[in-house]
């Protein structure tokens, strides 16, 4: 047993030099106390991992728990990509078949009692210093990571601010989806065409619109609208818009109604009966000069249009049918 021992020691000493070793690199933080693992300690000592565990249950009463403690699987594996160690890494100690020990200062000065070897003595002396050279550090520096505590935490609060308004300004862009008013000035042909476009594109049930000049270019924009959308219009009797221009359009782009009516000055586009804008230029003259497109948010203005234009279109219709009636008595 003791030849094999002796033969691992060997192996050790062959595959690494210790000198070479920055024994600061080997402390770690954990549970807020300076630590080493008790495989870093076992290769310093020149001893085995299991050896030095051995020995130091041995001994047991002089490793209490703030000298000496196990590692818990999370502790293991945070230290583990910390520091890149690897689970399947053969040390020359035999590998990891339990989770590790730690040593704090306290303990690692008791180690050196319990191994009896003078490599164990002049290491430990080593290691005292490391961790001396670690307080001293620190407390040098005790200003400058305050100092980069705060700036830490201030990179956070700002950041929590940042990400707050953030998320209030997408709250108020999903709120406010649709800008209640768009304002085109002389010139603006394509701008205002390509924003009519979008609102007669998105409707999905009807179109209605009331405008008393209309001719071929309004129709030009209304067929743009989805497949199988009808629309109505409702212009002045004397419009540009022939019976052969509604034909045609329908050929192509079913359905449109034109009804006549007489009672409306400003322009009005109604989609799906949910959303009404008033539009300040004719839809064939959109962009020639300055207009406003505004949306009206009130429900009750939609009704309201809605249902005067069925009563005109009903008082219209009892017209004709009067008319035609005297033209057949004559």
């Amino acid at each position: 047993m003791v030849q094999k021992e002796s033969a691992a020691i060997e192996k050790i000493n062959s595959d690494v030099n210790i000198e070479t070793i920055t024994v600061q690199s080997l402390i770690h933080v954990i549970r807020d106390k300076q630590v080493m693992l008790d495989s870093d300690l076992a290769m310093l000592y020149q001893v085995e991992t299991g050896a030095l565990n051995r020995a130091v249950k041995r001994n047991e009463k002089r490793f209490p728990e703030d000298f000496r403690y196990q590692l818990t699987e999370v502790e293991y594996s945070s230290l583990k990509c910390q520091t890149g160690i690897s689970s399947s890494t053969k040390t020359g100690y035999g590998g990891r078949r339990s989770l590790p020990y730690v040593f704090t200062e306290q303990g690692i000065s008791m180690l050196a009692s319990v191994l009896h070897s003078d490599v164990a003595i002049n290491m430990s002396i080593s290691i005292m210093r490391a961790f001396a050279e670690m307080r001293h550090f620190i407390a040098n520096n005790q200003m400058l990571f305050e100092r980069i505590s705060s700036f830490e935490l201030n990179q956070l609060e700002y950041q929590r601010k940042t990400d707050e308004r953030i998320d209030l300004i997408f709250n108020y862009i999903f709120d406010h989806e649709e800008s209640n008013q768009k304002i085109f000035f002389d010139g603006q042909i394509y701008d205002a065409f390509s924003v009519l476009i979008d609102l007669v594109g998105g409707a999905t049930k009807s179109i209605v619109l009331v405008d008393n000049y209309v001719d071929v270019r309004t129709l030009n924009i209304l067929s743009k609208k989805k497949t199988d959308v009808p629309v109505i219009i409702y212009t002045a009797r004397k419009t540009r818009l022939s019976e052969k221009d509604v034909e045609t359009f329908n050929q192509q782009y079913p359905k449109l109604e034109v009804q006549y009516t007489g009672v409306f000055h400003d322009r009005f586009l109604i989609i799906d009966d949910e959303k009404a804008y008033h539009i300040g230029a004719s839809l064939k003259d959109a962009g020639k000069k300055c207009f406003a497109i505004s949306l009206l948010n009130d429900s009750g203005v939609i009704y309201n249009i809605l249902q005067r234009l069925g009563v005109e279109t009903q008082e219209h219709d009892s017209k004709e049918y009067i008319q035609i009636g005297r033209r057949g008595r004559e």
